[in-house]
């Protein structure tokens, strides 16, 4: 079910499934002018490390959104099937969540590519990406678990997600480093702490760690790992049993 929606996608446009990849390049450029250029948001990471950083954010957010925004219409966008056969509804956000991660993996062939532009070479350090990518990826299931139920309930939700969303990225670090954009402002230095603690600043962290040279520990918040595992376990479990307790009633009124 996942390939076929992957593949009907993009059945319109002339570039395909390529698209897949386009998409999340062309936000980076953007981002790049914009914040890496204009406003100087480079500071605190590396002139040759900044490209990696951002579309390696870039990329891994882009997997929590689009996730999220799938799953918000996972239900009410798919009420025929959903009336027309019995099945366990919660397969359908599941198999939203998996077309994400089938996307991911393969503009991850890009980002290879770009780390070895910028000089990051493979080495088993990369391994990492693997337990990192399988945390969030349970994440952002349990997400699309819990706005399906929202959203079928709700169908104006799928309106006001891309705004929240956009908030929330612009709150995790996808084009700037956190500490160093806040070091000399006056604000608490917990408030840097809950904003790299937060789940999509988490996950990009760790790929970042993972995959570029000079992104070493120092830039990592402490227990980064426990708060990878712990918003995921939190994440999965709150979604599915939200999601299992209505799932008589998806499809009805």
């Amino acid at each position: 079910f996942s390939q076929a929606k992957l593949t009907a996608q993009y059945s319109k446009a002339k570039l395909g499934q390529l698209w897949q990849v386009a998409t999340p390049l062309l936000n980076a450029a953007v981002y790049f002018f914009i914040f890496g250029l204009l406003l100087g948001a480079r500071r605190g990471i590396p002139s040759d490390v900044y490209v990696p950083f951002l579309v390696t954010g870039v990329f891994v957010f882009t997997f929590t959104q689009s996730s999220v925004l799938a799953g918000v219409r996972a239900i009410s966008g798919n009420l025929g099937l959903v009336r027309a056969l019995h099945f366990p509804r919660a397969s359908l956000p599941v198999s939203f969540a998996l077309q994400q991660l089938q996307q991911l993996l393969f503009s991850m062939i890009v980002l290879v590519v770009v780390m070895v532009a910028f000089r990051s070479y493979p080495d088993l350090s990369w391994l990492l990406v693997v337990p990192a990518l399988a945390l969030q990826f349970v994440f952002n299931t349990g997400l699309a678990l819990i706005f399906a139920r929202m959203g079928s309930k709700t169908p104006d939700l799928a309106q006001l997600m891309p705004f929240v969303l956009r908030t929330w990225m612009y709150a995790s670090g996808v084009m700037f480093s956190i500490p160093a954009m806040l070091e000399d402002k006056n604000v608490p230095s917990w408030v840097a702490d809950v904003l790299q603690w937060n789940p999509a600043a988490v996950y990009m962290d760790l790929v970042r760690f993972a995959l570029i040279d000079k992104y070493d520990s120092s830039y990592l918040p402490p227990h980064i790992w426990a708060f990878a595992l712990g918003w995921a376990v939190l994440a999965g479990v709150v979604g599915f049993v939200y999601f299992w307790k209505a799932e008589e009633r998806y499809g009805r009124g």
